[in-house]
């Protein structure tokens, strides 16, 4: 019987041609040893199973080839090809970092480089995880790797390139391999699987590669164990189950939940996916990056972007035309806030619950009564939604019968409500009050939708998830009608800022803080705050729900929100004195005043 060989191994590259997803540097090294340009010093660096150490072995056997071929690869049949494949080649010399990092190993290897080569013209010496040398032994190996013999070349490995001495990286010339993209892992799978007589699905072989993240010799040990476990034959179903991966499925199914505000559904499809076995956290992750591959193959100028097998990239980017660009960013922004609370949540379920909910909630569809006969919807259909305006309707001004399209801004004095989603509204009275981005107030009682020009009967995304139960009231038209929306200016935004400082003159922390910041108009109604400092932010953001209510009732205008930034390009803080220390609370407190001056204290 044969024996064995892991494809890592029997694959490995052999010439510059075979190497995979490298070809600019492969080049590089190519057009070098043509031209007779080689250094003395070389740091490969990269990730993992990208082929550091086999360029560098390609490399040593190519320029002491003695009849190299046009294409610049080696003959593979003089003498020392023979000896470098037979591998009794004297004019190699491999060290192994990790477990030969002290002053004595490299000692040794100084040693080696003053013999010549008995074969050739150089003598190459490959030093593999070179970051695991001691500072000892670089300082050591300093004096030969900047003037080595003439026949003596060095390749340095790493993976970890900003642990090596600068003075190192100094001496020798830099080359990043970069990971190995999926369909360049895919196509090599499909190679390899067509030698060995192993059928094998495209849709699996992606899984691989995505698992493989960029390391080709990943992606050949999780071949080898998918196709043993397999019985030669890889398919999707198998794949997945060897490896315990998560189906593009399951979040497929996920996303037609949330565009059909389907709440259940999204609950029992997390149930099933925690009956798997899987971990919560891995599933948000999932679910952003699925998301995230969604808004990528939304616009064809960002396809590229997609990092996965033609097949998978052509289902997303049919099942993206369904959505609007805004939900994946507000539903990337949920996923995120669920990452970064996770860890500290008590209840780590109700939290990923809870983020489901909420993204169930960002699209509304609203149901609507059957059209009038005669009317333009022809039979009672979902009407088209209409273009809605800012202005809100006359209070005296009555309508016969409520409109089809749930506009924006209710006109007054409607007699009916349309029917809500089937959502519970408690549930969505809890999502509304549990999330610190929605500022809720009685007047907000009915959704804010953004402008209608979406293709088809694409359903409306609402910027404000408010409770059902106040937009089913009969009192909610007139509450809406009463919403302000005066225009003001930076500057009147600017007085009404420094009026919550006055008016909180014993609350230091935040008044202090309020000082330094810089607010700047985005838009209209929108300002980003600019603080100093992360401290700062969390601040602000303690009593930002306060802070805009205070501004909309100075400003008169319901429409103002405020995004609290640190200002990472402005000035330093500026240090005080001690002098302008005591000037400053002498003038913020007239009592410190009175007693400097009835003490007749003064600073030296």
């Amino acid at each position: 019987m044969e024996q064995y060989i892991v494809s890592a191994r029997k694959y490995r590259p052999s010439t510059f041609r075979s190497v995979v997803g490298q070809q600019s540097l492969t080049h590089t090294l190519k057009s070098a040893i043509d031209s007779g340009h080689l250094a003395h010093a070389y740091l490969f660096c990269g990730p993992r199973g990208v082929g550091k150490t086999s360029c560098a072995r390609i490399f040593a056997k190519t320029i002491n080839c003695l009849h190299p071929t046009a294409e610049g690869e080696a003959c593979n049949e003089c003498e020392s090809c023979v000896a470098f494949n037979e591998q009794r080649s004297l004019n190699i010399v491999e060290l192994d970092a990790a477990s030969n990092n002290s002053v004595d190993d490299i000692r040794n290897l100084i040693e080696q480089v003053r013999i010549p080569p008995q074969i050739g013209r150089y003598r190459v010496f490959i030093i593999d995880e070179v970051h695991m040398l001691s500072t000892a032994a670089f300082n050591a190996f300093l004096k030969t790797l900047e003037e080595p013999p003439a026949h003596a070349i060095f390749i340095l490995a790493t993976t970890e390139k900003h642990k090596i001495l600068p003075t190192i990286l100094s001496r020798c010339q830099i080359y990043d391999f970069s990971r190995i993209t999926i369909p360049d892992i895919v196509d090599q799978l499909k190679y390899i699987a067509g030698n060995e007589g192993i059928s094998a699905e495209p849709a699996a072989l992606n899984v691989i590669a995505q698992k493989a993240d960029g390391a080709m010799r990943d992606a050949l040990s999780i071949f080898d164990q998918v196709a043993a476990s397999s019985g030669g034959s890889i398919t999707y179903a198998s794949t997945i189950d060897n490896l315990n991966v998560l189906d593009h499925d399951y979040y497929f199914r996920l996303m037609e939940a949330f565009r059909t505000c389907n709440v259940t559904e999204a609950l029992l499809i997390y149930k099933e996916i925690r009956d798997k076995g899987f971990d919560s956290l891995f599933f948000i992750n999932g679910l952003a990056k699925h998301i995230r591959d969604m808004m990528v193959a939304s616009t064809p100028q960002t396809h590229k972007l997609l990092d996965m097998g033609e097949e998978v990239a052509a289902r997303f980017i049919s099942e993206s035309a369904k959505f609007h660009p805004k939900f994946y960013y507000m539903a990337m922004d949920l996923c995120n806030t669920c990452d970064l609370n996770y860890r500290t949540a008590s209840n780590k379920q109700f939290l990923v619950e809870l983020t489901l909910i909420k993204i169930c909630r960002l699209l509304e569809r609203p149901t609507t009564p059957p059209a009038a006969p005669g009317g333009g919807n022809g039979g009672g259909g979902t009407a088209t939604p209409q273009p809605t305006t800012r202005q809100p309707a006359p209070a005296t001004t009555a309508s016969p019968q409520p409109r089809a399209t749930a506009p924006a801004m209710p006109q007054a004095q409607h007699t009916a409500t349309p029917a809500q989603p089937a959502a519970a509204p408690a549930t969505a009275a809890a999502t509304t009050a549990s999330d610190p981005k929605v500022a809720y107030t009685p007047r907000q009682a009915a959704a804010r939708p953004i402008p209608t020009n979406m293709p088809g009967n694409m359903p409306r995304i609402m910027i404000n998830n408010t409770a059902p139960q106040q937009a089913a009231s009969n009192n909610a038209p007139a509450a809406q009608a009463q919403r302000r929306l005066s225009p003001f200016t930076a500057e009147q935004m600017l007085e009404a800022w420094n009026k919550y400082i006055e008016a909180h003159p014993s609350e230091k922390v935040i008044v202090n803080t309020m000082r330094t910041a810089l607010p700047k108009r985005v838009n209209d109604t929108l300002y980003e705050i600019y603080v100093e400092n992360v401290g700062q932010v969390e601040f602000i953001k303690a009593r930002q729900t306060e802070i805009v209510e205070f501004l909309r009732q100075q400003l008169s205008n319901d429409m103002v929100a405020i995004d609290v930034k640190v200002n990472e390009s402005g000035p330093a803080p500026k240090f005080w004195s001690p002098r302008e220390i005591v000037e400053d609370m002498a003038q913020r407190n007239p009592e410190v005043r009175n007693m400097i001056q009835e003490l007749g204290l003064s600073l030296a």
